[in-house]
């Protein structure tokens, strides 16, 4: 019986084979077969890259990202604003134009300042406000209250050149109000003060004159009131 058994088995097995050259044979004659070693290679190929080519968008997109070290668009810095260069300013300074002229009132702004120190001293600080250079010449000629002459000048105080003043630039002149030691006589109180302007010559006066404010108290001077020339710089007019 067990041969019989093994016998039928040999049969089946030489049968299924002689099928499968068959289908082998005819598959290859008509190229649609697949041959066994195809059919046990993995597609490892697709499984690993994309299944469809980026569109030429999104390479250059890609391309720019890496370029610029960042892959988010939004870590872009913005360039729609210009900013101003290192160590320049955003506003361009008053440029002088035309010719000098003489500092008088209607092109200046007088400003009177009593000093704590010196002692019984006033600055007088004269800006041009116009747009050409002007020169300030002389002293001021200053008229408290209702005096009718004006206080003589500090001789050793004249500058060796006449004080020139740029658009926006400033002079200073001191004024001595009272003698420190109350040798002074006539002494009073005053509320008002007119500044006036010499011209080239140092003799006259020209323009306008300039009506700086006092303190509501008022200033104290006496005979011994005398200014300085006018200064290129404060430290040369408070030192007399």
């Amino acid at each position: 019986m067990s041969s019989l058994r093994t016998s039928r088995t040999r049969l089946v097995a030489a049968a299924a084979t002689v099928v499968l050259a068959a289908l082998s044979l005819t598959a290859c004659e008509d190229g649609t077969g697949v041959h066994a070693s195809d059919a046990q290679t993995p597609t490892t190929a697709t499984a690993n890259t994309p299944s469809t080519t980026p569109s030429s968008g999104a390479s250059s997109s890609a391309t720019s990202s890496s370029g610029s070290g960042s892959s988010s668009p939004q870590a872009r810095p913005t360039t729609g604003t210009a900013r101003p260069a290192a160590g320049t300013s955003a506003s361009k300074p008053r440029v002088p134009s035309g010719k000098p002229v003489t500092c008088e009132g209607a092109n200046t702004k007088t400003v009177a300042a009593p000093l704590n120190r010196p002692v019984n001293h006033m600055l007088l600080t004269v800006t041009n406000t116009g747009s050409a250079p002007c020169y300030l010449y002389g002293y001021p000629a200053v008229r408290f209250g209702e005096a009718q002459a004006v206080p003589p000048v500090i001789e050793a105080s004249q500058p060796q050149a006449v004080v020139t003043l740029a658009p926006g630039e400033s002079g200073y002149a001191s004024v001595n109000l009272s003698a420190t030691d109350g040798s002074g006589t006539n002494g009073h109180t005053v509320n008002s003060l007119t500044v006036y302007f010499r011209g080239r010559s140092g003799n006259e006066s020209v323009g306008t004159g300039a009506h700086p404010a006092l303190p509501a108290k008022g200033v104290y001077v006496d005979d011994s009131l005398k200014v300085t020339y006018w200064q290129q710089s404060m430290d040369d007019a408070v030192q007399w």
